[in-house]
């Protein structure tokens, strides 16, 4: 360790420009002779060290942020892992995943992958959140980014930044964007799998069939009808699980599809993106 004197205004510096705590900025400048360069490289080999040992720990934690353009045309929806609760809500990391969510935005990756190899303030983002386990002290990853482009995109984050979903609409219109966010709202709170019926993989729709006969069977349906009824239980299937077809919450009388031709003969969802924790 160099004898070289650390003062407070060093280390207040170097915590601004890593935002690590006081004492690992301190430790950092005096195993480096006051160097802030070798300083900040010196925090970032505690990160990946740490980053590491802890790979295998479970993020289920976090911040997810739904972020739209000035115009309306694109959306994106991040997700900042972390351990715990706790680190979740603290203002820096919010604050970062903020910072992710604006990145992401502005220059609209098409993978996840693409958006980790983003300059964030002078390293790649993927970089970035190897330090910043360093500096918080546990797992950090980003789980999940997605993105849409559509004529109109709204948005909505869900209390306490658990959730959060962008929808494309067909058209835009200032008069579209309250819509815009009720059937966002509808996403995270009622979960659909698909925009409507023609969105649903085959995969599943054969297994909600057999899952349709094998009830029907077990009450004592004749097998030659097993094949009707399974298709009626896939229908209420798709009413149940996609979004066009769900009713819409806020007037369970009309399906999504219905509210928003109730405002434009013309509107629909094109698609949605739902990012949520857990």
């Amino acid at each position: 360790m160099s004898d070289v004197k650390i003062s407070a205004a060093d280390v207040k510096r170097l915590r601004d420009m890593t935002g690590a705590g006081m004492m690992d900025c301190k430790k950092a400048l005096a195993e480096t002779g006051g160097d802030f360069d070798a300083a900040i490289e010196f925090l970032r080999k505690k990160g990946q060290k740490l980053s590491a040992k802890r790979a295998d720990r479970d993020a289920k934690e976090g911040c997810v942020l739904a972020v739209v353009s000035e115009d309306n045309s694109k959306g994106v929806v991040v997700r900042l892992s972390c351990e715990t609760d706790f680190v979740s809500k603290n203002d820096e990391f919010v604050a970062m995943t903020q910072k992710i969510a604006d990145l992401a935005l502005s220059k609209f990756p098409e993978t996840k992958e693409d958006l980790l190899k983003e300059d964030f303030g002078g390293i790649s983002l993927a970089e970035k959140i190897i330090e910043q386990t360093g500096v918080i002290g546990e797992k950090v990853e980003l789980a999940d980014y997605q993105r849409l482009e559509a004529p109109m995109v709204a948005s909505y984050i869900h209390m306490g930044n658990r959730a959060g979903v962008i929808v494309g609409l067909s058209k835009a219109s200032d008069s579209f964007m309250a819509a815009g966010k009720d059937v966002a709202m509808q996403v995270a709170a009622m979960k659909p799998i698909a925009v409507d019926k023609d969105g649903v993989s085959q995969d599943i729709i054969q297994k909600e069939i057999e899952i349709g006969k094998d009830v029907a069977r077990q009450e004592g349906k004749p097998e030659a009808i097993l094949e009707k009824i399974a298709t009626g239980k896939l229908n209420k299937f798709f009413k149940e699980n996609t979004l066009l077809n769900q009713a819409f919450v806020k007037d369970n009388k009309k399906s999504i599809s219905q509210f928003l031709t109730s405002i434009d003969s013309d509107l629909t969802v094109t698609d949605f993106k739902h990012v949520k924790l857990g």
